[in-house]
């Protein structure tokens, strides 16, 4: 799956230039969050109803972001082709060719659990350590802006990032399909790479402590629909009074507990606690 990967050009012909890069799922990488039934549901991809101007688009808004397993499984392999991710982000700066991916898209999951939005300013590239984001400035006008790559792709050999429609627009080759870039990561301090983390034994994950029985079960109920792992209610006796511990879990391996750390995360869940 390209990275979310769309695009495509104005015209059917042109698509065929611009973003039919993604793989056929069976073949995509063994991660959570490589990709999705559009590559395979037949739809063929292309630009929105509702055209936008270079102005509508803004740049991505850097922050250090946590670098997470989930989206950066290392090696892996798509079409024939292994993939290493970067061991680092820092100082990372490429030129190459850039092509764009759309509607075919347009709501689903990114290679690391978020939500391909073609307006955005976002990207795919095959293997920068995701998220990241970059500056990528058209070579052939000069235009340029600052993207969120959250992606996997383009898997043609011959192109360097794919960017999302919004982008493609914003650096004015989406029409045509392709153009030159410079690819450039915004080094950021402050972000934790925890790809390597090493967790011991920990083995769940809790979200939060209450004295109210009926306000840890509401946390469980939510809970449920948003994780696949077991969701459970702890009561501990504190000496003066019980506690209910909702708390995620048991999980075999850091990469389970990676992935549902960072689905909270996403979904508004702060303060998680490792427990063994």
């Amino acid at each position: 799956m390209i990275a979310r990967g769309l695009v495509i050009l104005v015209a059917v012909s042109l698509l065929a230039v611009g973003c039919a890069t993604r793989p056929p799922v069976s073949q995509a990488p063994v991660d959570p969050g490589e990709r999705p039934v559009a590559e395979r549901d037949g739809r063929k991809d292309g630009p929105p109803l509702r055209h936008i101007r270079p102005e509508d688009v803004k740049d991505a808004v850097p922050r250090p972001d946590p670098i997470l397993a989930l989206g950066n499984l290392s090696p892996y392999t798509v079409l024939g082709e292994t993939y290493h991710i970067l061991p680092s982000l820092a100082n990372y700066r490429e030129r190459g060719i850039a092509s764009w991916y759309g509607t075919k898209f347009d709501g689903q999951k990114t290679s690391n659990g978020e939500i391909y939005d073609i307006y955005s300013a976002s990207a795919a590239h095959k293997t920068l350590p995701i998220p990241c984001y970059a500056r990528v400035t058209n070579l052939e006008n000069g235009r340029s802006i600052v993207v969120r790559v959250n992606d996997r792709g383009p898997f043609h050999s011959d192109r360097l990032i794919d960017l999302s429609y919004g982008a493609a627009v914003k650096l004015g080759f989406m029409e045509v399909g392709t153009a030159p870039v410079e690819v450039e990561v915004i080094n950021l301090a402050g972000i934790d790479d925890r790809r390597g983390t090493l967790l011991g034994s920990y083995r769940f994950v809790q979200l939060g402590a209450f004295g109210s029985e009926s306000s840890a079960q509401r946390l469980r109920t939510e809970l449920e629909s948003l994780v696949t792992s077991p969701v459970s209610i702890s009561r501990v006796d504190t000496g003066s009074g019980l506690l209910y511990r909702v708390r995620i879990g048991p999980m075999e391996t850091n990469e389970e507990i990676l992935l549902v750390q960072q689905r909270l995360e996403a979904s508004g869940y702060t303060g998680t606690q490792l427990l063994p």
